[in-house]
């Protein structure tokens, strides 16, 4: 056997050197600290509140990432940036990642064993598709051969139950009777202009209990979070029909203005009910979500500041245009 060279020798001892020099740079890597992450997390809060997250969500996002990482530890080869942006990544989809199981369809069908009709009320500001995206929901549940009472509860605004009637008879021209059995799937409940909407609700429910209908749909006036008769009236009616879900509709085109409107839309459910346990917003609908490209900030916001999910966008004009929330798709698009 050859006996090596003082060169051989020396090459394969800085070698072995360098490998475990690398090695203990790997295992120790390096200790994160507030001057490490914050420049990181100052682009990102900007990069966010430019894609539309209202800038205190934005703020405290970026607050509760920069705790998280404070004192991790991360190998030679992450880099500071790359590790702040996948953390705050998987903070955001778990924040869209709803808490609770929410089954619409399931819920129906339970409602239905118990003899009664599974409620639903919209609630929201002027202007932001209340009435259309109510119609794309009624055509959802139709589809899936429940029988719907649209509730005509937006007893100011002239023409509300006029257009609630045009999505009925569109919408049972798409599925006549003789596609179902004979039976009519959709009808509209009204009383009229200017009277008690939580009154008209109660009726309506008794109405589709009498006339065998599966759900029953509560269409609300349009009304400015500040406006407190209108919004003691809306708490009336979600305390007196305690509907089985309450969905806040909402423009994904707004940002700070959505925090300022559902904080006031649940402080106000709060404040003007009775009841020790009030009902408050139990999930969200985002309408014209196919307006905003990649400026889907409104959906962290709304999320953020209620706890509740974004159970559906609305993404376009049609019946067919509403969407469960992907997650994913929404912090890819937000992050990019």
């Amino acid at each position: 056997m050859d006996i090596p060279t003082e060169r051989e020798t020396t090459d394969k001892k800085s070698s072995s050197g360098g490998m475990f020099s690398m090695f203990r740079g790997l295992v120790g890597g390096k200790t994160l600290t507030e001057a490490d992450v914050d420049p990181v997390l100052e682009k990102l809060k900007d990069h966010l509140i430019g894609k539309n997250v209202a800038s205190e969500i934005a703020n405290k996002l970026c607050h509760s990432i920069g705790k998280k990482l404070e004192g991790k530890v991360i190998g030679t080869f992450e880099g500071v940036s790359s590790t702040v942006r996948s953390t705050l990544t998987e903070a955001l989809v778990q924040l869209l990642t709803p808490k609770r199981r929410l089954d619409i369809l399931r819920d129906v069908v339970e409602a239905k064993s118990s003899t009664r009709p599974y409620t639903m009320a919209f609630c929201g500001v002027n202007g932001v598709g209340k009435s259309t995206n109510l119609a794309k929901i009624t055509f959802w549940l139709i589809e899936n051969n429940f029988r719907v009472l649209i509730a005509a509860c937006d007893t100011f605004r002239a023409g509300a139950v006029e257009q609630l009637r045009t999505h009925m008879h569109h919408l049972n021209a798409l599925h006549p009777p003789e596609k179902h059995g004979g039976l009519t799937m959709v009808e509209l409940f009204e009383q009229g202009y200017g009277k008690d909407a939580a009154e008209i609700a109660r009726h309506a429910i008794e109405y589709s209990r009498k006339n065998n209908f599966d759900v029953v749909l509560i269409d609300t006036a349009g009304r400015m979070q500040d406006n407190e008769p209108l919004m003691r009236a809306l708490a009336k009616l979600i305390m007196v029909n305690e509907p089985d879900l309450t969905l806040f509709v909402g423009e994904a085109l707004v940002g700070n203005e959505a925090v300022d409107q559902l904080v006031k839309f649940n402080r106000a459910l709060a404040d003007h009910s009775s009841t020790n346990t009030p009902q408050v917003i139990d999930g969200i609908l985002l309408t014209k979500f196919d307006t905003i490209d990649d400026k889907v900030g409104a959906a962290i916001s709304m999320t953020y500041i209620t706890g509740q999910p974004i159970v559906f966008v609305g993404t376009g004009q049609t019946y067919t245009d509403l969407r469960n929330l992907d997650a994913k798709a929404v912090v890819h698009a937000l992050m990019k």
